[in-house]
Formats: C-alpha cells, structure tokens, sequence
C-alpha cells in the first residue's frame, strides 16, 4: 500500500467507501429506474404524471444543486417538521432525526440516477417487440413468466449501453459527496493536498484508482451484454 506521507491507508478507506457508496447508489438507481420506466408506459394518468414530474425535475437540475437540496433542505424540513409537532402536541411529541451522510449519499445519488435509468429502461421497454409478448401470453404464459423469459432479457440487452453509461457518470457523481461531509478517497486527498502541498502525489492514485474501477466496469458490461445477447444475430 502507498503510504503517501502518512496519508495513503485514510485515503484506500475512502477509496472503498467510494465503491460502496457507488454500488448501494446504483442498485437504489435501477430499482427506481425500473418502477419509474414503467409507470411512465403505464395507463394510469396519476403514475404516469407523477414518474414524468420526478424524470423532468432531476434532469432538469444540475446533480450538485440537487445534492445540497435534498441534503440539507430536508434536514431543515424534518427539524421543522419536529417543531410543528411539537407545538401542536404541547409537547407530547419530541423528535430529532440526523442525517447519516452516507446513507443521504445513496439516497440521493440513486434518486438522482434513478431518473437516468428510468428513460433507459423505458427506451428499453419499448424496443422489445410486442409480438413476442403476444406470443409468450398465446402459449398461456403468466405476466411473471412473460417478464422473466422474454420481456427482461431482451430489454436489458437494449438497456446495457444506457446503465454503462449511467454507471460511469454515478461513479465520478460520488465525489460530490463530499460538499455533505462524507469523507470519500476525494475529500481525503484534497486534506492531504492542502496539508503538504503536494496535490499531485494524492490527487494521481485517486485518478487511478477511478480509471481501475471504469476498465473493471467496461469489462463487465462487456460481459453481460454477450451474456444477454446470446443467440442474437447483428448485422
């Protein structure tokens, strides 16, 4: 390990808080981005309103303007909240909740990327042919069964180039984490820096560190889409 004048093992811990906090982020986004994409192709007007608001303001909204909103302007609505109540209860009702800087990280980098998906996932959606939906169901196949066999697979290979792309701009988002106090590799090298005035000698393994985990990621990405295109002739 680099020991960076000391400050190389706080720096590999950031380094790994970084990948968690990508990781747990991105499964919040494809979660959101699935119910999302399919709200918006649903017929229900309400679900579809409310998946096309959500979709327009976070795309809308630069992903730091974003951060700081939903950081502290809800913390600052829960400590108003715990007021209102504790007023209107005379008392009765007292509570403070704190924000967990890693935790908010997750949340609002997968509500953030959640929208991203969302588009990918419905683009997705609507390439597969409905033809062979109709055929699934001709051969008396559940909705389950239908989603699981045909609909999923071929709509996740239309999806893979989307959720690479959202991917590698999630992982480069998660050094925004640090403007709500949560001490990733980035906030750590910029201590380091500013501490020995050498910004170069931190600030490279960090570069490097997010050039390892893209080459990994375009590599499983690679993977998968032969995975999900098997059997599939291009061309």
């Amino acid at each position: 390990m680099l020991d960076l004048h000391g400050y190389g093992p706080s720096i590999m811990r950031g380094a790994i808080l970084t990948i968690e906090l990508a990781f747990l982020s991105l499964l919040l986004a494809l979660v959101l981005g699935l119910i999302t994409a399919s709200a918006k192709l649903s017929h229900n007007v309400i679900s579809k309103g409310i998946a096309t608001f959500y979709t327009t303001i976070i795309r809308g909204v630069p992903d730091l303007v974003l951060m700081l909103l939903l950081f502290y302007g809800g913390q600052w609505a829960l400590v108003e909240l715990s007021d209102w109540a504790f007023e209107v209860s005379d008392g009765r009702i007292d509570f403070f909740i704190q924000f967990n800087s890693f935790v908010s990280g997750v949340v609002v980098i997968g509500f953030i990327f959640g929208a991203y998906m969302a588009e990918t996932f419905r683009g997705a959606f609507m390439a597969v042919e409905g033809g062979q939906i109709e055929a699934g169901k001709a051969y008396g196949m559940t909705g389950w069964q239908v989603f699981k066999r045909i609909l999923f697979p071929q709509m996740m290979r239309h999806a893979l180039p989307g959720i690479g792309n959202n991917w590698q701009v999630l992982l480069k988002t998660t050094a925004l984490v640090s403007v709500i106090g949560l001490e990733d590799m980035v906030k750590l090298a910029v201590e380091a820096a500013k501490t020995t005035y050498e910004p170069f000698i931190f600030f490279i393994p960090v570069a490097f560190i997010y050039l390892s985990l893209t080459a990994i990621s375009e590599w499983t990405l690679k993977w998968l889409k032969n995975h999900y295109s098997a059997g599939v002739v291009e061309g």
